[in-house]
Order: C-alpha cells, then sequence, then structure tokens
C-alpha cells in the first residue's frame, strides 16, 4: 500500500512536471510568434511582402487570360532571417473572352485545355488567395500587403486586373506600389549603398521569388508526365 502511494505520488509529480512543461513551451512559442509579427511589421512599416508569380496568355492584363498564380508568405524565424511561412499555387481557367496569344503560350508552355489540367475559376481563386493573405495581414499585424515580383509592375498589373474584373471588395495589396526583385537585386549587388541586415532580406526575398517561379514551371511539367 505504501508503494503504490509512493508510486502514486511519482506519477502525479510526472504528470505535472510535463504540463508545466508543454505550458512553458506553448507560451515560449507563442511569445516567439508574437515577436516575429511585431518585427514584420515593424521593418516593412506595416506592409506585409507577399511573393507573387503569374502566368498569362498574353501581355495585356486587361483582356488576356492569368493562367497560374504562385505566392508565397514569408515570416521572420528567431534570427532575424526571412524564410517561407506560407505557398500557395492555383492553375486558372481563362475567364470568358479571354486573349490568349499563340506566343505566349509557347513561350509558358502551358496548355490551358489539357485535360489533366486541373483548374479554377479566376474568381475562385483570387477569392481564396485574397483571404489566405488577410488572414496572414491579421497575424503579422500589418495593415497591407505589398507585392513583390520580378517586373512586379506586370504581375500586379494581373493581379488588379482580376480583382475589377469579378469587382472583388477585399484586395489586401497596395494598388500601385510594390517591391521589384529586378531593381532590389541591382540594390543588393551595389553592398555599399546598402546595410548588410537589409541586403540579407532583399536576398532572401529575391530568393524565394526565384524558387517560388522554378516551382510553378515544375509543376507545369507534372501534369505533362503523368
Amino acid at each position: 500500500e505504501f508503494d503504490n502511494e509512493e508510486d502514486s505520488e511519482a506519477g502525479f509529480d510526472s504528470s505535472f512536471s510535463n504540463t508545466f512543461d508543454n505550458s512553458y513551451e506553448q507560451e515560449e512559442n507563442q511569445e516567439a510568434d508574437e515577436m516575429a509579427a511585431l518585427m514584420m511589421a515593424a521593418r516593412f512599416r506595416g506592409y506585409l511582402p507577399v511573393i507573387i508569380d503569374v502566368e498569362t496568355g498574353g501581355f495585356n492584363s486587361a483582356t488576356d487570360a492569368m493562367l497560374e498564380i504562385g505566392a508565397v508568405i514569408p515570416c521572420f524565424n528567431a534570427a532575424g532571417e526571412l524564410e517561407t511561412e506560407q505557398t500557395f499555387f492555383q492553375r486558372i481557367i481563362p475567364f470568358e473572352g479571354a486573349n490568349l496569344e499563340e506566343a505566349a503560350l509557347k513561350f509558358t508552355g502551358i496548355d490551358p485545355f489539357h485535360p489533366l489540367r486541373i483548374a479554377r475559376s479566376e474568381k475562385e481563386v483570387m477569392t481564396t488567395l485574397f483571404a489566405v493573405i488577410r488572414q496572414a495581414l491579421k497575424a503579422n499585424q500589418c495593415k497591407r500587403a505589398i507585392l513583390v515580383g520580378h517586373n512586379a509592375h506586370f504581375d500586379q498589373g494581373f493581379v488588379n486586373a482580376a480583382s475589377a474584373r469579378h469587382d472583388l471588395k477585399r484586395n489586401p495589396f497596395h494598388p500601385f506600389s510594390n517591391f521589384d526583385t529586378a531593381t532590389l537585386s541591382g540594390l543588393h549587388s551595389a553592398r555599399r549603398f546598402s546595410p548588410a541586415p537589409a541586403s540579407a532580406q532583399v536576398s532572401n526575398l529575391t530568393t524565394m521569388r526565384r524558387t517560388l517561379h522554378a516551382t510553378m514551371l515544375r509543376k507545369q511539367q507534372n501534369y505533362f508526365t503523368r
């Protein structure tokens, strides 16, 4: 009986210790997440950088189809470095009446009507993407998203055109400002004009954009090789 009491007490102590450790770990993780969110809002003055890459059926955002869109939402790690937190990719059904330039399709290698191509409507895709970004804005205590892209005005034009086309009221992106990685890469190369921490963050954003584009190319190839 005495042994049973000791065993019971030992079990209680062990259970209490595990509960305390788990609670402490959860608090630490929560504090780390809050610090990372504050860091993002402070570093980019209330704007959340979201890396965007689109593949299209031409150059005219008003008339030409958007065929694919990919996105990366970054976060800060404990070392204060930008890394990938969320990714998004979707193939898009050309909107009704959309123009498809043969040269553009040949360049991207996309067949919008391939039988194995799993795609969703432009409105559904953009509504889902905007909802994901708005959640990230709230989590990072940011007021707007800012689009990051290579020649970002091109991607921004198609995002804004799709938003207007479907009358999406809550476009989370700034309507005209963006981070262009072509320009940022030039800034990163001229290190003497940029402090090391900022230079490293520019490099990380550029790398994430390049990785996103490569991933989208692989996804294009996958449905042709099934």
